[in-house]
């Protein structure tokens, strides 16, 4: 490691510290699109504050179609594309609506060390230390032979439609690493599906269902109004589930309708077996119960068959997949409702790189049929592998391994990065461990000397790949 790069991080504290406490303080959750602001007047807010703080500290900025902003260290006298991209987002998930707050989300806040705020470690954290060690390597004078770009969008939590934009015209660096996940280096990302299906019915007992709210989440909350059965049937029923998920039961309705809430908990879709699905484990209780004859009792059957509650690797739906470099499949049945001789629902699928969307799409639309359902539309991404070998990644575990101290690897994930559809392009840093940095939740957090250390490691980085 170059001392001289951690000293000068370390001498500069206050400085990273500061960048990060005006970020944090620019509330850029998407809004409605304005002219200029094709996310809304917060993330567009927080892309002109970087770029004037890039300008400030001397660096060559461009914005790029209102929605991607740019920062580029070169050699002197060289003018071609840099050879490392750095991509980061300055657009946060909301932070209103969530109980837990112990401080202002959107005023950065120390504490022992820890840094609280919304976005501190997805992704602004991460962009200010990107940033510091680019001004490190600028400051220190630090000879590179090609140039870096430090790439910052306004989309990444709603899709990266900001990319999309970008890259109609503009071209990214030959190798990109985004600082936006974990470390060491994830260089496969699974192939992600989100599908939508229908159904229609006459009649029968279940008046409604509700469950589930977000696509790619393990739903905890599910609730139905059931019509012609005992409430007494209803509560026994309860009683011998072995879900693991608790149910609430009680009349509605005038004392004429019995209505059944389900509790499960929530896990992210990628790691659904640590949830448990309230949706599927409504449905298996009506699915023993003596509901009507008829089309609507067909689709909960069909839909208890194909998506059993407890299985996650797509069995039933005929999705049962693995292989040795990305793992399994799984498979979240995420939100269903059904009222009013109407039934729709979504589906998330994570698929290993043996799979294509293709197949993905044939096997649920026959699953789904068998459920007299029909899959109406989908969402995804194929599968995203860089590969180990290549000499890019063998530079930046070289950098992980000399900074942290210990072995570098390769990892598979089930979720998305930035990178998901950059060729070559690898998710480095800046999560580290199991620690739960309550991202996208309250009170989320990284530590001072996390934040010091991603600055180090990135700095360590530029000049590996471009010194």
């Amino acid at each position: 490691m170059n001392e001289k790069i951690k000293d000068y991080i370390c001498a500069n504290k206050h400085k990273l510290l500061e960048i990060l406490n005006e970020l944090v303080a620019v509330q850029s959750v998407k809004g409605n699109p304005e002219k200029g602001a094709p996310f809304g007047k917060g993330p567009r807010a927080a892309l002109d504050k970087m770029l004037g703080i890039c300008r400030q500290e001397g660096f060559d900025t461009k914005l790029c179609l209102d929605v991607v902003g740019t920062a580029d260290l070169f050699p002197a006298h060289t003018e071609e594309m840099p050879a490392l991209g750095i991509l980061c987002h300055l657009d946060v998930v909301p932070a209103e609506g969530q109980a837990g707050w112990n401080t202002d989300p959107f005023k950065m806040t120390e504490k022992d060390g820890v840094l609280y705020g919304r976005g501190v470690i997805d992704d602004k954290g991460p962009l200010a230390a990107a940033f510091m060690a680019m001004k490190c390597v600028k400051d220190l004078g630090i000879p590179l032979k090609k140039g870096v770009r430090l790439i910052f969008g306004t989309d990444e939590e709603n899709g990266s439609e900001d990319l999309e934009i970008y890259l109609a015209k503009y071209k990214l660096p030959e190798n990109v690493f985004t600082p936006d996940a974990s470390f060491p280096i994830i260089n496969i990302e699974k192939g992600m599906m989100r599908s939508r299906f229908s159904g229609k019915y006459i009649g029968g007992s279940v008046v409604s269902f509700q469950g589930g709210s977000i696509p790619n989440a393990v739903p905890d909350k599910a609730e139905c109004v059931i019509a012609g059965i005992p409430p007494e049937v209803i509560v026994e029923a309860a009683r011998n589930d072995d879900s693991g998920a608790k149910y609430e039961v009680k009349l509605s309705d005038g004392k004429k309708n019995v209505c059944v809430k389900c509790i499960g908990r929530s896990a992210h879709a990628s790691t659904p077996e640590s949830g448990i699905n309230a949706v599927t484990a409504l449905i298996k209780l009506l699915c023993a119960l003596p509901i009507a004859e008829g089309k609507q009792k067909e689709i909960l059957q069909g839909l208890a068959a194909a998506f059993p509650f407890g299985e996650t690797d797509g069995e039933h739906a005929g999705l049962k997949r693995s292989d040795a470099k990305s793992g399994a499949l799984t498979l979240v049945f995420s939100i269903f409702k059904m009222e009013r001789g109407k039934c729709e629902g979504c589906i998330d699928v994570r698929f290993p790189v043996c799979l294509s969307l293709a197949e993905v799409e044939k096997a649920e639309r026959d699953a789904l049929a068998k459920a007299s359902c029909k899959f109406d539309s989908y969402s995804g991404d194929e599968p995203h592998i860089t590969d180990e070998d290549t000499e890019f990644v063998k530079k930046l575990l070289k950098v992980y391994e000399d900074c942290e101290g210990e072995k570098g690897r390769c990892i598979a994930i089930g979720g998305g990065t930035y990178v998901h559809n950059i060729p070559g392009g690898v998710a480095f840093g800046v999560e580290r461990g199991d620690t739960d940095y309550h991202m996208h939740g309250a009170n989320e957090f990284i530590t001072v000397d996390e934040l010091l250390k991603d600055a180090v490691i990135i700095a360590e980085a530029i000049v590996e790949v471009c010194g």
